[in-house]
């Protein structure tokens, strides 16, 4: 074992240890590791997003500009200034959507980390489904109970005051780009666009 899992071996094995019975051992150790890890993941995006939130915000509001400039010059009936304003709108939404799936693709980092340790430690455990000849291993034991774990955290995150203010994730911008923008984008852009493209 690593020593980087040595050190993570010491603390997190204790939680495998508290009450004697290895089966329930097992589901309150992995209980306890899948909120770890749902805590770090939740911390790293909130940290990420303090950082990224204003580029995202300028993209969505971006998106949701072009968006309107291209309704607008579809009911003024300009099509060539519809096409070229629907074709930023997209790239604007391609942005923003790649960005944010980055975004939360930093929520699970730390399973990786988890279901390496679980690894070195458990390879060899099989859990019996009872009333069938199937058994899971420590990999379906965790996918089952993270799960559970993360329906858990949801609701107990609504109540923590520090989640509560990162509650506004950068896909509000769009509807508020729209509202922000929209009263100002007008036929006069929609002109500039048209103008450009011939």
């Amino acid at each position: 074992m690593d020593l980087f899992y040595q050190v993570l071996d010491h603390y997190l094995i204790r939680f495998y240890r508290i009450t004697g019975q290895a089966e329930v051992d097992f589901v309150i150790g992995t209980f306890v590791l899948a909120g770890l890890c749902l805590l770090m993941g939740e911390a790293t995006v909130c940290l990420a997003f303090r950082f990224t939130r204003k580029r995202l915000e300028q993209r969505a509001a971006e998106a949701a500009k072009y968006q309107d400039l291209s309704m607008e010059a579809l009911k003024a009936g300009n099509k060539e200034a519809y096409q070229a304003a629907n074709q930023l709108a997209n790239e604007a939404f391609g942005h923003s959507f790649f960005q944010q799936v980055a975004l939360s693709a930093a929520f699970l980092w730390p399973v990786c980390f988890a279901l390496a340790w679980m690894q070195q430690r458990f390879l060899e455990a099989e859990f019996p489904l009872p009333g069938t000849n199937w058994s899971l291993g420590f990999i379906g034991v965790f996918i089952i109970v993270y799960v559970a774990a993360y329906f858990l955290f949801k609701r107990v995150k609504k109540r923590w005051p520090d989640f509560r203010r990162m509650k506004a994730r950068p896909g509000a911008s769009l509807t508020q780009g729209r509202e922000n923008e929209g009263q100002s984008m007008r036929l006069p852009q929609i002109r500039q666009i048209d103008q450009k493209n011939n």
